[in-house]
Formats: C-alpha cells, structure tokens, sequence
C-alpha cells in the first residue's frame, strides 16, 4: 500500500508565515522551489539548527530560531534539534576575538542533557528528531577527513570577519578553529537538509554548508538567518556572558523584570522575536510607540505578561505583574526579605561581599552591575566597586530591578 502523502498550506502562505522576523534567506528563490517541490511530493523539508552545548541553560536569543523552527512544524515540516556534542568539543569561533577554552566532553553531555528539557519549551516533542553530531564525526578515518579539509582554502576562511580580524591584528588562530565550521558545514549533508537555521553570525558556516552539500553532490540548503536579539541592557546581543539575559528556566518573577528593564526602543522587536501576538497587533504597538499616543510602559507589561506566560502560565505571569507592581511600580520594599548574615563583623569591599555570597557570577560582571548603576544600598546608588560595607547594622541591599536583599550583622 502506498504511503498517503502529506498536505501541506499553500506557498504564500508558507512563504508570509516564515518570513516574518527573518533577517535574511539565501535565497527566497530556492526557499520557494522546495517548498513548492515539498507541496508537490508530499514530502516535508527536512529543516535543522544545530546548538552546541557550551552552557547549561538556553535563553530568549537562542529562542528566536527555535521558535521559527517550531513554525516550520507547524507547517508540516520535519524539524532536527542537532546537539553538537562533538563540535562543542571544538567550540564556535563566530564573533570570538580570541580561542575559545575547550570543553570536556563530560561537560558537553551535561550541558546536553539540559538542552534536551529546555527546547521543548517550545518545540513539540513529538514533531521533533534531536540528534548528535558525534554519531557521524566519530566515525571519520584519517582518509575522508583529509578530504573533507581538502574542500576550502586558508584564503576562503580568511574572509570570515572574526578570522579577519584577528589574523591582521596578531592574534592567534589555531587550526582547530578553522575546522569548525567545516564540520558544520558536514552537518548539513549527514543530514540531507533542505534548509539550516541560524543567527546572521552564522552567515558564513551555513553557507559553507550550502557549498559543501553541492561537493558531496546533494542539493545545496537553504540558509535562513535570524536577527541576533539584543539583551535587556539594550547594548550587545543576548548573552549569559553579559548578565543581559532572559532564561528560559528563570523563575516567572525574574523573567518578568528583566522584560521590564528592557529599553523601550527594544518593545517591537522583542514582540516581534520572543512573542506570538500577531504581526497586525505589533504594528499597532509601534504605531502607537511612534505616535505617543500609550505610554510604553503599558506595552512593556504586556510584553513581560507574554513571555512569562509562554515559558510558565497565565497564572504565573499574573502572579509576576502584581510583584513587581508591588515592589517597584509602588516603590514599596516587601516587609519579608531574604536574609544573609554577613560573615564578618569587619567592613568589607562591595564587590568582595557580592562574590563570596555567590550574589553575582563574577566580579566582572559586579563591576558592570555597580557602573551601570544597579547596585542600591538603602534605595542609594553604589557608585564604586570599592565602596566598604559596614556590618555593624541591618540594611537593604538592591541587585538590578529584582533582587531584594536584607543583610544583617553575623
């Protein structure tokens, strides 16, 4: 018996539905020929991202490809989640201005594991392959992995802007890094896929595997490149690096406020990257931004509500409103604080404090909070990093726009 084909929605509408949000598709042409030959045949386009696991927990930046492969789903197509767990052990050098530390491969299944519960967040798990790209780089002999570097001159990676730039400045590239994106590139033709998701500083790599496909005779994929979402400072793109994140585990309260804090030129794009409100409704909003008409402020909340309520519930997100309303819009300090006894009676650096009670991931990162202005000691802005903390009495001390603290003497 023959297996009965699949139906799929009509090229506009699959072509209106995934462009919206996308920074760039190479090419809309080639994208329209599959779909169509997709339609045709009855086929579904075999679509992947891959991700390597380099930190535990995922974010709404990586959230704006995973969600636009969830729309691929919902239009009938096949969906890989590739685990890097092999190239996690090489690390991507794209946007790097110096050689990555390199991970255990212990590490990287750690990290994987975690990966596996995050994405279905968004994903449906029952539409979806996750695969690992140890099962084929593990089985390269000595022969075909000469063959595969043999594929791209030192001239070509040398293009790459990040290579470019560290090359002309001094700064060392090892020959690992270079790899990278060659065995990328492979990814795309173990896995015969018709198009590869990615940020627009994958530009290169998802092309390379466009080109590599063609070498290995296979039809080149579809490069479908996403805008990289800007963190909650408003500055540099969303990184955990960066303490600029929202994550998908965060508890809906901190979720909440960091959507919140975002600037409010951020409000359209973020409803337009991290949310499912419609393309019409967004562009009421900017309207309605541009025009002055509503205060931002209005919009942001709803923002927040969305996104809490995509990664936890309606009755979270709602739970979440009526804290931060509490705790900030009224500018009202709740009666009950966590508590941290000072572990000494003598005067002690902030930044030292913030370190040792693990109140910050790093003293890097404190330095950023307390510059920034996010560091309040009794509703006071701390303005050095090197101010003294007297323990001699309680006080209240202010992480950002969520974190409430009452130190009391040991």
């Amino acid at each position: 018996m023959s297996q009965q084909k699949r139906a799929f929605p009509p090229l506009n509408e699959q072509m209106d539905y995934l462009k919206r949000g996308a920074a760039e598709i190479i090419t809309e042409d080639d994208l329209e020929k599959k779909i169509t030959a997709s339609i045709k045949s009855g086929k579904p386009l075999i679509v992947k991202q891959g991700f390597d696991p380099s930190a535990p927990d995922l974010h709404l930046g990586h959230a704006v490809s995973i969600r636009k492969l969830r729309q691929f789903q919902e239009l009938g197509h096949e969906v890989i989640f590739l685990i890097g767990d092999f190239t996690g052990m090489v690390g991507d050098p794209s946007g790097k201005s110096k050689t990555r530390p390199r991970l255990t491969k212990e590490d990287v299944l750690r990290n994987a594991e975690t990966y596996k519960q995050q994405v279905f967040k968004i994903l449906d798990p029952e539409a979806t392959r996750i695969r690992f790209n140890s099962e084929w780089h593990e089985q390269w002999d000595v022969y075909g992995f000469l063959d595969l570097t043999s594929r791209l001159t030192v001239a070509r990676m040398l293009e790459r802007d990040d290579f470019s730039k560290r090359y002309q400045s001094g700064e060392p590239i090892s020959m690992l890094e270079f790899l990278y994106p060659l065995l990328q590139a492979y990814d795309s033709v173990a896995l015969k896929a018709d198009v590869e998701l990615g940020g627009v500083d994958q530009t290169f790599n998802l092309l390379l595997g466009r080109r590599i496909q063609g070498d290995f005779g296979t039809e080149g994929q579809v490069a479908f490149l996403m805008p990289l979402l800007v963190g909650t400072d408003g500055t540099a793109k969303m990184s955990k690096s960066y303490g600029n994140y929202i994550g998908f585990f965060d508890q809906p309260e901190d979720m909440y406020g960091k959507a919140m804090s975002i600037p409010d030129s951020l409000i359209v794009d973020y409803f337009t990257l991290t949310t499912d409100v419609s393309a019409e409704a967004i562009r009421e909003i900017a309207d309605a931004i541009s025009g002055g008409a509503v205060n931002p402020m209005d919009f942001k909340k709803r923002l927040a509500r969305e996104i809490v309520t995509l990664y936890h519930s309606i009755e979270d997100a709602e739970r979440a409103e009526e804290d931060f309303t509490t705790r900030f819009s009224k500018r009202e300090i709740p009666d009950e604080l966590p508590e941290i006894v000072s572990s000494s009676d003598q005067p002690k650096m902030i930044l030292d404090f913030l370190s040792h009670h693990k109140l910050i991931g790093s003293k890097g990162e404190g330095r950023r909070l307390i510059q920034g202005g996010g560091v309040k000691i009794e509703g006071e802005k701390v303005s050095d990093f090197r101010q003294e903390l007297n323990f001699s009495e309680p006080f209240v001390l202010q992480l950002g726009k969520r974190k409430i603290y009452r130190i009391v003497p040991k």
